[in-house]
């Protein structure tokens, strides 16, 4: 009954009442506006069979886990678009493939020193699991981050001749300037465009064949991650004259790392904005009237986190027993914060680290091997009556 209770409280976003304003709901089911006990009865199924099923099913980001292997018709949870678009371009999903893998790295280093870690489950099509069930902060950044990552490998495999379909950005061809003079357009400008594009046609396909409020959110949040990667798009110039005077340049546009996606977007996290559906279900009002309005740029969620501190399969939480914490630290890594007040247990390993190092001629650094003690820290697992409250 508490996994009921918890599924319940996940769903206030999407879900209203039957017959309250502005309800979805409603339109959907005209007997809803009847009175009568078997009414009230078919609409009291269908609103728990509604509630009851996991937004957090199958998704494409199980692209990533099957490598080389991308069968089309293997990967779960893939609506027909997204499909027809796996089918017809083979080469692209590889390239999905492998940047998956790059965003969650990603994902995980950002939040490398939280409670909630971006953690995966090994052959879980969810790959996330349940905890994206809530419409919290950290769905809001993983669709962002997701969205950003395939539009990241995508350009670049493009830029590097991998696809059939693209390549170099045919823009960017002729003559242009900026605030050091002229140049000449050169070499291969990352075609970022093309990169975007095909990323919103296939992520989004899944969101677009629903319409409530989460559906919604993540459309928001995919646009925020894509638009991410373009904000960081620099020019590079090479400098051709005498001696290198630069009196031409070939210049071409190219991504930057994608860590600066990854931070620009973990800033947005910090700065999330919680909102409410409107009144007529097609955009956000902000859901505190003290805060500004969410903008385009904004990460955007409904519902507010678990705090990640103990292991609730209902919630997706795997909570932070086991967890190295650092024991000066006050901040969010620090084994107060990190074990939510548990305690912690201290284990003394031997590392080899080098040391001694010194330069030999030429050229090489030679160091010797030292060996040293070193006190790990990590999160006391909770007491079993505190577990079991959870499960």
């Amino acid at each position: 009954m508490l996994g009921l209770n918890r599924i319940l409280s996940l769903r206030t976003a999407r879900i209203r009442s039957c017959g309250s304003p502005g309800a979805r709901l409603s339109s959907r089911s005209p007997s809803c506006q009847n009175p009568g006990a078997s009414s009230r009865i078919y609409c009291a199924c269908l609103l728990l069979l509604l509630v009851v099923t996991p937004r957090a099913d199958s998704s494409w980001w199980y692209i990533g886990a099957l490598g080389a292997r991308v069968i089309c018709d293997n990967i779960p949870g893939l609506v027909n678009k997204q499909r027809q678009l796996c089918q017809r371009h083979p080469d692209i999903m590889q390239a999905i493939g492998e940047g998956t893998k790059e965003w969650i790295r990603e994902c995980q280093h950002q939040f490398r020193h939280h409670r909630w870690n971006c953690s995966t489950l090994d052959r879980d099509h969810t790959v996330f699991g349940r905890v994206l069930l809530r419409s919290s902060r950290e769905a809001a950044f993983v669709y962002a981050i997701s969205s950003a990552g395939v539009v990241y490998a995508l350009t670049r495999a493009c830029s590097q001749g991998e696809l059939k379909t693209c390549n170099c950005d045919p823009h960017k061809r002729g003559r242009a300037s900026d605030e050091r003079g002229e140049f000449d357009w050169g070499g291969c400008s990352d075609n970022i465009n093309y990169g975007i594009k095909f990323a919103k046609a296939f992520i989004d396909a899944k969101e677009r064949t629903v319409r409530d409020a989460r559906a919604l959110m993540n459309l928001h949040n995919n646009r925020c991650g894509r638009t991410a990667v373009k904000r960081f798009m620099k020019l590079e110039c090479k400098c051709h004259g005498v001696s290198g005077s630069c009196t031409l340049r070939t210049c071409w546009m190219a991504m930057s790392d994608f860590r600066k996606t990854g931070d620009y977007l973990r800033k947005k996290y910090n700065g999330a904005i919680e909102v409410t559906m409107n009144q007529d279900g097609t955009g956000f009002a902000v859901a505190n009237k003290a805060f500004r309005k969410a903008t385009k740029n904004d990460l955007v969620y409904f519902e507010n986190s678990p705090d990640y501190c103990l292991q609730d399969k209902s919630a997706g939480s795997l909570g932070t027993a086991g967890r190295v914490c650092n024991k000066t630290s006050r901040g969010t890594d620090g084994c107060e914060v990190m074990c939510c007040g548990r305690g912690y247990d201290t284990t003394r390993v031997k590392q080899i680290t080098k040391c001694e190092c010194k330069f030999k001629w030429c050229c090489a650094v030679e160091c010797k091997d030292c060996e040293e003690a070193v006190d790990i820290h990590t999160c006391k697992a909770p007491k079993r009556a505190e577990w079991l409250d959870q499960t």
